[in-house]
């Protein structure tokens, strides 16, 4: 039977517009498909990250599972490692929609003619970080077809360089490790920014099996899939044979690299006030930081057995710390290195004898050219000495500070106040402990409260400044409000105080004058202290044991100073102290005004006490050569100052010999050994001393 053409016109257009209406109807159904799919959380925890002023990284921590997921974006990675991984796992990566229909119906080609065994995958590096945010199973069909869904619907929601940036920072690397960031800290140490050759391909080999081809576990695994991978960009054209050749030569790490731990301590503390944040901005110097932590970590070393060190470097200028050393090593447990020693409360020596003598300046009892005694004196029934157990006399508060006596330091508190030292602490914005809530008292000047480094660098901050307090921070994100105004001393008694402490004796091989400073060492070598400034740093020093237990020999001069010395030799060239403000009086003892040319207690109690004897010589645990295993018999010379004639001098107990009103004396020993030498004046006061003779 003829069909008409007619008829055969219309069922064809018929089925035409059936087809059409199938397609209009399939590609709607795909379309609701696809929008209807849930995109996975985008906003991942990411590990804090702590930068310095420049913003590279002093120290990273992991998120709460314990993984290494660092923030990175196209544009802090080395560009050939992208060309390298676009090339080998997405060359189409720019122009598909999610997924690349030409790379499915090859792999499914390939899957047919091999009698259904996978040849190839399909998976685009879009649908790779679609199974990486949802971590489905994608071995299954339904598992793949949900992997497609979710790489379309991400491509519809976000650029093809969000979709990369979530692949570098979402790859899995071996272990812990996520993100192209991680991976290179941890196996080359260092950023992604710069890579080689065979850096880069090794990082595009890894994610493809990462716990088989683990740098630190597999290296031979590692190594093959590098190779691979550079044999495969030669034929891609990314790169040439020579450079292949040269990847190859590279070696394979074969373990992990510690990551970054710079300023430990304060990391530490500046990620626990803010943990929301992923980025914490500080106004550290990396490489300052990394120079005085191991300036720290040799010197505690020769310091002996349990000894840490503490320091802070900051600009006293505008109150940016630069450089905060909180211990000699974070992970040194014989050390205690976890505990941060800028911020641990101990007793400061005499390095609040400064502010003593500024008060005295600034309230016009005393001037750097001013006389003053140092004697035996007792105020009230407290009764000072000096660190050597001597005195020095008369002597000018210039030369008082510089060799830190106590007499006149405390002298000065008394008339000056203790409770005015404590106050303009508290202007600084330290926060001094006095030991259950007393009052303060004659003993806070040499030591008797707690502080910490930190308020100790405050206070000298404020000195630097002159007089002007100065808010010392390193957060970036958080930095003071406004500067504060609080005037800690008068500018002129600043500036007298800072030129004063520019001619402190420096530490042995150093140079003088270079730096304003003070040492100070707490009751029983505890503490030993050094701070100091230019025209535009301040730093602080403290060694010590952070258990608290005593170092025999350790004393601000001989162990803080000379660190603190090395420390602004680290900061490179030295700023030249401030000159006087107008109106400073700059004089010698001669030329000032009578009333301060020597300097007298304002008030009564005070009194001189008679100074006993003190022997001269010979010295406390030294050893005599007087030739006695020679066989000769020369008497050994015994000295005495101080005190009230007549002496009497013992040797074991035994008097051997009476001087009336000679300060010398001679005795022969019976024989050599240990010796124990006393003598008593007419008051009943007395010295000793053991002595070796030979």
């Amino acid at each position: 039977m003829r069909v008409s053409a007619r008829r055969l016109s219309v069922a064809a257009g018929v089925l035409a517009v059936v087809v059409g209406a199938l397609a209009v109807a399939g590609y709607l159904a795909f379309d609701r498909w696809v929008e209807t799919a849930v995109l996975p959380r985008m906003t991942i925890a990411t590990s804090p990250l702590v930068v310095d002023r420049n913003d590279r990284l002093l120290r990273p921590f992991t998120v709460a599972d314990g993984r290494w997921r660092m923030a990175i974006t196209p544009d802090e990675v080395d560009r050939r490692y992208l060309q390298m991984l676009i090339a080998f796992e997405d060359k189409r990566f720019f122009d598909h929609p999610g997924v690349d229909p030409r790379a499915v119906l090859r792999a499914a080609w390939q899957f047919v003619s091999a009698g259904g065994e996978i040849v190839s995958g399909a998976s685009t590096l879009t649908m790779q970080v679609a199974r990486l945010l949802s971590e489905r199973d994608t071995r299954s069909v339904p598992g793949k077809l949900q992997q497609m869904r979710l790489a379309l619907a991400l491509e519809r929601n976000l650029s093809k360089e969000r979709i990369l940036e979530l692949y570098l920072l979402h790859a899995p690397f071996g272990g812990n490790l996520e993100g192209v960031r991680a991976a290179t800290l941890a196996y080359f140490g260092k950023e992604p920014e710069r890579l080689t050759v065979g850096e880069a391909a090794l990082l595009v080999a890894l994610p493809q099996s990462p716990e088989r081809r683990r740098p630190d576990r597999g290296n031979e695994e590692a190594h093959a899939a590098r190779d691979r991978v550079l044999d495969r960009m030669v034929r891609e054209g990314v790169i040439d044979r020579d450079e292949a050749e040269a990847g190859k030569r590279e070696p394979v790490p074969d373990g992990r690299k510690p990551f970054p731990m710079l300023a430990g301590h304060l990391a530490q503390h500046i990620v626990a006030a803010h943990p929301e944040r992923d980025v914490h901005h500080t106004t550290l110097d990396r490489s300052l930081q990394a120079r005085l932590e191991q300036l720290a970590h040799d010197r505690a070393r020769r310091l002996g057995t349990g000894v840490s060190v503490a320091i802070l470097v900051a600009d006293h200028r505008n109150g940016e710390i630069l450089a905060s050393v909180g211990s000699s090593g974070l992970l040194d447990e014989a050390r205690e290195g976890h505990v941060d020693m800028t911020r641990a409360v101990r007793s400061p020596g005499s390095t609040l004898k400064p502010l003593i003598y500024g008060l005295a300046f600034e309230g016009g009892i005393g001037h750097p050219e001013s006389l003053i005694d140092d004697r035996p004196t007792d105020f009230a029934g407290y009764a000072p000495t000096n660190f050597d157990g001597g005195y020095r006399g008369t002597v000018t508060m210039r030369e008082a500070l510089q060799l830190s006596l106590n007499v006149p330091a405390v002298a000065l508190l008394d008339a000056v106040g203790p409770a005015k030292l404590v106050a303009r602490l508290g202007r600084a914005g330290a926060h001094p402990q006095l030991p259950d809530l007393a009052a303060p008292n004659l003993a806070v000047g040499l030591g008797g409260v707690g502080i910490t480094l930190f308020d100790l660098t405050e206070v000298y901050a404020a000195i630097a400044e002159t007089g002007t307090a100065v808010t010392l921070f390193a957060s970036r994100d958080d930095p003071p409000a406004k500067p504060r105004q609080e005037r800690v001393l008068e500018a002129r008694a600043a500036w007298q105080v800072a030129d004063v402490l520019s001619g402190t004796p420096p530490p042995p091989n150093a140079p003088a004058g270079d730096i304003a400073f003070k040492t100070g060492t707490s009751y029983g070598y505890r503490d030993a202290w050094a701070v100091g400034f230019d025209g535009a740093h301040v730093v602080g020093v403290w060694t010590g044991r952070p258990d608290a237990a005593p170092v025999l020999g350790l004393t601000g001069i001989s162990s803080a100073a000379p660190i603190l010395v090395d420390a602004f030799a680290r900061l490179g060239e030295k700023v030249p102290l401030p000159r006087a403000p107008a109106g400073t009086l700059v004089a010698s003892t001669a030329q000032l005004p009578p009333p301060l040319r020597r300097w007298r207690h304002p008030e009564t109690g005070i009194s001189e006490r008679a100074r006993g004897p003190s022997i001269a010589f010979p010295h406390n645990g030294t050893t005599v050569d007087l030739g006695l295993d020679a066989g000769r018999s020369v008497p050994l010379a015994l000295k005495v100052r101080d005190g009230a004639p007549p002496f009497i001098w013992f040797a074991n107990g035994r008097p051997i010999e009476r001087t009336p009103f000679a300060r010398e004396a001679r005795w022969l020993p019976d024989g050599p050994g240990f010796v124990t030498i006393a003598v008593v004046d007419r008051n009943g006061e007395a010295d000793r001393v053991t002595v070796y003779i030979e």
